[in-house]
């Protein structure tokens, strides 16, 4: 027997499997977990049938219960390695059926979280009690890396809550409380301390000592039927539209959703062996597929190595801020405060009077209250965030910035207004480091405002700041190394994901974005319709469609940018190359129709349905036949970002495949399932086939599709 599961019986009978995995920080699934867990139920059945085993606790000496399979093992499975790996995947099935069949209560003791395959482990046994911890956290992730959970999750879940109420939890990826989890009925029991989920657990087995038979699955008694699975014709036409709702959700771009339907419902009407039989089969599928991989790739390893701190400049101690100004206190400037508070950090909010710096701490409040009155925050936390925050004005308020260690400036992308503020910022905090939040003005050009710009640095946060994960920071021509890992280490502060870039009009993210909003705009010029455009790039996997998007950043904060473009440009010698996306979008500004925030931009708001495309867009603008294959559409638009991503790789502004990776998917909405703007080359078929399909745009749509070389 292994290391990777201890085996210890006491002298009553009770013997307590503690997972711990050698050389892990968590335990996972894998050869070693299996070897060790086999071993172990050949143990307990030995013991059961010599008479020495009255009872099993699951528990583990990590701070977690369980993390799930081991990644790195399923991102290298492939078809050549599948009859292994399937034999693999029976033999753990296999193990957790005999342990629930053990005829012995068997109680997983959660101390602390339980996701995926350790949510699979815990439902094998007849009683879960966890730690009522608000860091514990219960379920099935696994769509979130294009899997499904493989070894009994959809199975026993479907059987323990019926299909209703586990499809949200298996097809979302949601992740509860412990609170949540016993609601929803995957927790029987909750303990206070880590202690007392052991010996919760221990007197559950002893209250079933005089038991003449051990507990029994539900699933496993005769004549067992999945709760609400359907009776008559009403509810079979209910879960016929099943899968419609789910592509409502998905718009078709995401295999595993329908996957974990499929096995889901097909395995609902069979015995529990057959359904895990169809489950194993959606998974090995899955496993092998490449979106998984291009999943598993960013979302778990790049994204875990840049919150490790992969691009932070090496030999700097952690640099914590404890008083952050913020100077601009509108949407951007209130949610860098919101999160920074949140985080425990003290925040001077300013800006041009007093009374518009306490609108942006009251932009805070409401967002607070939504989280009270959700009861994800108590009232006494929502007043301690709030109470972190001193707002003043930018006149002689200013000396109010005397202690920060960090001054963030979130004023509109006007350089002579923000080159205003950052020397006067300069002046009030002469000991702390300065940042833009400009999403396109290039750092090197801002930094020349203040004395010290080595000192300066770029922090592009993204809207809404509290949502999204990802901060972009711009290293310019004079920012020290000290400089860029004091930001990095404030960004992980606040809980962020930063990816570290070099200078350049638009940076990275920016940059990319750019050409999804001109894209999304020409093909409606050459007539494609506006919502051939829009419903198009959601079946592609975008989270919302370029004409939307513009809408929400605002057609009046593009037209802004695309003014200091060109004047920078002209400034020095250049002149800007046209555009039509950007005649479209000021003439819309020239309308009023300034995007969402104004009522009306690409869409009309309000109203019973919500907001429907303009109906004059097409009338006004559309000035081609419109004769774009669909499939074209969806490719201009992602092999559009992707181009342009491969450039910045090349250009050095952006340093590393991986950060490119991160930055497109949890910055800017770039497609998940293809692992980021620069997998999307491997996702696409390799080199050779991304090569020729952007060929074949740029023979049809213009030089922009023009492959560069492919360097990473």
């Amino acid at each position: 027997m292994t290391d990777a599961v201890r085996y210890d019986r006491d002298a009553d009978g009770v013997v307590t499997l503690t997972f711990d995995q050698p050389g892990q920080s968590a335990n996972v699934m894998n050869a070693d977990y299996m070897t060790a867990m086999g071993a172990s139920v050949d143990r307990l059945e030995r013991d059961r049938d010599a008479g020495e085993l009255r009872g099993v606790i699951l528990a583990s000496a990590k701070p977690t219960f369980f993390a799930g399979g081991d990644l790195e093992m399923l991102r290298d499975v492939d078809r050549g390695d599948l009859a292994e790996f399937r034999g693999f995947l029976t033999d753990v099935k296999a193990q957790l059926r005999r342990l629930e069949r053990l005829g012995r209560p068997v109680v997983a003791a959660i101390n602390g979280s339980a996701l995926g395959g350790g949510l699979e482990i815990a439902l094998a046994c007849h009683r879960r009690i966890a730690l009522d911890d608000p860091a514990v956290r219960i379920g099935f992730p696994e769509v979130t890396l294009g899997l499904l959970p493989g070894a009994g999750g959809i199975v026993r879940s479907v059987r323990l809550l019926g299909l209703t109420a586990a499809l949200p939890l298996l097809v979302e990826g949601t992740q509860l409380g412990p609170g949540a989890a016993a609601k929803a009925g995957l927790v029987d029991e909750l303990a206070a301390t880590p202690e007392d989920v052991l010996a919760r657990a221990r007197g559950w087995i002893d209250a079933r000592a005089a038991e003449a038979e051990g507990p029994v699955q539900p699933w496993d008694h005769k004549g067992f039927r999945v709760p609400g699975q359907p009776t008559d014709a009403q509810g079979y036409a209910a879960l016929s539209a099943a899968p419609a709702m789910l592509t409502s959700r998905t718009h078709g771009a995401y295999l595993a959703p329908e996957r974990i339907l499929a096995a889901a419902v097909e395995g609902s009407f069979v015995d529990v062996d057959t359904a895990l039989e169809i489950e194993t089969r959606y998974f090995c599928d899955l496993v092998t597929g490449q979106v998984a991989k291009n999943m598993i790739g960013t979302l778990w390893f790049g994204r875990n190595e840049v919150a490790r701190g992969a691009s932070k400049p090496p030999g700097y101690e952690k640099r914590p801020v404890r008083t952050l100004g913020v100077l601009g206190a509108g949407m951007m400037g209130a949610g860098i405060a919101h999160v920074s508070a949140y985080a425990g950090i003290d925040v001077v909010l300013a800006d041009v009077t007093a009374d518009q710096a306490r609108a942006g701490r009251d932009r805070v409040a409401a967002l607070l209250d939504e989280r009270v009155a959700k009861g994800r925050l108590t009232p006494g936390r929502r007043d301690e965030v709030l109470s972190r925050i001193t707002v003043t004005d930018t006149g002689p308020g200013m000396e109010a910035l005397a202690e920060c260690d960090l001054v963030v400036e979130a004023v509109f992308e006007d350089r002579a207004v923000k080159n205003a503020v950052h020397a006067a910022a300069e002046r009030a905090a002469p000991r702390a480091f300065l940042a833009s939040n400009t999403s396109t003005l290039p750092i090197t050009g801002l930094a020349a405002a203040v004395q010290a710009p080595e000192r300066f640095v770029g922090l592009h946060f993204f809207s809404p700041v509290h949502r999204m994960p990802l901060v972009e920071i711009i290293r310019g021509a004079q920012t020290s190394p000290v400089t860029l890992a004091a930001a990095f280490d404030f960004v992980r502060q606040i809980g962020k994901l930063p990816i570290i870039v070099n200078d350049g009009r638009g940076f990275f993210t920016s940059r990319v974005f750019g050409t999804y909003v001109t894209e999304g705009i020409a093909m409606v010029v050459e007539g494609v319709p506006p919502a051939v455009v829009e419903n198009t790039a959601r079946t592609a996997g975008f989270p919302v469609g370029p004409l939307a998007v513009a809408d929400e950043v605002s057609l009046t904060l593009l037209a802004r940018v695309r003014a200091q473009e060109m004047a920078d440009l002209a400034a020095e010698g250049h002149t800007p190359a046209p555009s039509p996306a950007y005649d479209v979008i000021e003439a819309m500004v020239e309308l009023n129709r300034p995007g969402k925030g104004g009522g009306a931009g690409f869409y009309d708001y309000g109203g019973d349905d919500g907001r429907r495309l303009w109906p004059e867009l097409a009338e006004r603008f559309a000035t081609g036949s419109g004769e774009v294959p669909v499939g074209d559409v969806a490719d201009r638009l992602l092999f559009v970002q992707a181009l342009e991503a491969l450039r910045c790789l090349n250009e050095g502004v952006v340093q590393t495949a991986r950060d490119a990776n991160v930055g497109t998917v949890l910055g800017i909405g770039f497609p998940a399932w293809t692992g980021g703007a620069a997998q999307f080359v491997s996702a696409s078929g390799g080199p050779a086939v991304f090569t020729a399909r952007a060929k074949e745009l740029m023979a049809r749509y213009g030089e922009r599709f023009q492959p560069p070389p492919i360097k990473w």
